[in-house]
């Protein structure tokens, strides 16, 4: 058993045979995304701007985690029918004969009291100053083994935070492709809780197909 803490992205693009792709109709449509805001949300939203801007270099990663993504996330507003939220849940399967599993930060998934149909990812909650870990890599074997879970049937999205930073990743077969820093200290806060409702979206179209 290889844990997603221990994966580097370049291990697991050999162990896997994963390839990055730079252009990518699948990212592009999902970075894309566009959404309206309420008078009340805009609040919210520079309320947190204004609190990462001023914290996010020097929280750890309970405080990042606490005080900026879960806000954003209720602003996202993540309730659909029977998927649900689901934190520091176990997941794990076998690719190429390589067990690889882990507790998995946030997994926006199908079911009630555990997951079921994992979809979208989000890792890892990170300070900026601090660790020498590689989320992108981390993520990618998320993504992977929801990959396996799911029989291959659609692709797998998620996106990792490192402190003020977002990066979504998207991985189809054995292609991923991975956006620009989107900072949330600034006006890309509203791309970025845009581009997370996006997801909404994909999971009522793999509901009504």
């Amino acid at each position: 058993m290889k844990n997603f803490e221990q994966w580097e992205t370049q291990d697991i693009e050999i162990a896997l045979d994963f390839k990055q792709i730079w252009e990518s109709h699948l990212l592009d449509d999902w970075l894309a995304a566009q959404t309206e805001f309420n008078e009340i949300e805009r609040q919210q939203i520079e309320k947190v701007r204004k609190r990462i801007l001023h914290f996010a270099d020097y929280w750890n990663e309970d405080e990042l985690k606490l005080q900026a993504i879960s806000i954003i996330l209720d602003i996202v507003d993540y309730q659909i029918d029977d998927y649900n939220i689901f934190s520091q849940r176990y997941l794990s399967s076998k690719i190429n004969e390589i067990e690889i599993g882990g507790w998995v930060d946030f997994m926006l998934a199908k079911g009630r009291q555990k997951p079921i149909t994992p979809y979208f990812f989000i890792h890892e909650y990170k300070q900026e100053r601090k660790g020498t870990s590689d989320p992108k890599g981390q993520l990618l074997a998320e993504l992977a083994v929801a990959q396996v879970c799911n029989d291959y049937k659609f692709p797998m999205y998620g996106c990792y935070v490192v402190g003020r930073n977002w990066f979504f990743m998207v991985l189809k077969d054995k292609e991923y492709a991975v956006s620009n820093a989107f900072n949330s200290s600034d006006e890309d806060i509203y791309r970025i809780i845009a581009i997370l409702r996006k997801i909404k979206d994909y999971i009522l179209k793999l509901k009504e197909a």
